[in-house]
């Protein structure tokens, strides 16, 4: 039998490293994530927010969706103010980390196509590192992954180009033939610092729309995804 359409040939992608951001880009974690936020925002007397007002803030870290949280809801935090909640929302959300959370539709099978034509697969995130690969076996995800990265595993995180470049020499790899894939402007600063291609999804959580972006491909699913990572490195000679 042939390749299914769009699937990658065996072996084309030998040698490249394929990244990528994990909230909004592998799961669609915004539930649970939002979830936690209006939990801690009702905890501390000031109403929730609407999904889709507070979608956009995920991908910067637990910190920055806090932050932005509490200021979206006119409740705008001191900076001494923010270490406690967010001690309060991490134990909250590692509790109910999966609850909601699942991959994007065809995101398994795009991952598994990847891994079958030779490309290393790894997660950078802002998220932490524990969080991830907890959410990540929760999901029986880990298994397509050589390695997570998170925002206490590298010098900074995304946009700062070290996390990306962090994860791609963590499983042995070369900027020079890797793609970073992401939903947000952070990996879009990320991929662009470290010259490394860069591919969006669109339906991830961003505050600026992903076609403006500036990226070398953006899909509207993951089926599209194994041909456009061949198409942006070329098969392996």
């Amino acid at each position: 039998m042939g390749a299914e359409p769009g699937a990658a040939p065996a072996s084309s992608l030998a040698g490249a490293v394929i990244a990528f951001d994990l909230d909004g880009t592998l799961v669609d974690t915004a539930h649970d994530l939002v979830g936690t936020l209006n939990w801690l925002l009702t905890a501390e007397g000031v109403a929730p927010l609407a999904m889709d007002d507070a979608r956009p803030f995920i991908g910067r870290g637990a910190r920055w969706l806090i932050e932005r949280g509490f200021q979206a809801a006119d409740a705008a935090l001191e900076p001494g103010q923010v270490q406690p909640l967010l001690n309060r929302f991490l134990a909250h959300y590692e509790a109910h980390i999966a609850d909601e959370s699942r991959p994007f539709p065809g995101c398994i099978a795009a991952l598994e196509t990847l891994k079958a034509s030779g490309a290393k697969l790894v997660v950078c995130t802002n998220k932490l590192t524990g969080l991830s690969t907890t959410l990540l076996d929760a999901l029986d995800m880990s298994r397509l992954f050589e390695a997570v990265i998170g925002a206490d595993r590298a010098p900074a995180i995304k946009p700062d180009p070290r996390h990306l470049l962090t994860a791609i020499a963590e499983v042995g790899g070369d900027p020079a033939r890797a793609i970073l894939v992401g939903d947000a402007g952070t990996d879009a600063g990320a991929a662009r610092a470290a010259k490394v291609p860069l591919i969006l999804v669109s339906f991830g959580y961003t505050e600026t729309p992903a076609a403006e972006l500036g990226a070398d491909v953006v899909i509207d699913h993951y089926d599209e995804l194994p041909d456009a990572c061949l198409r942006l490195l070329g098969p392996t000679d």
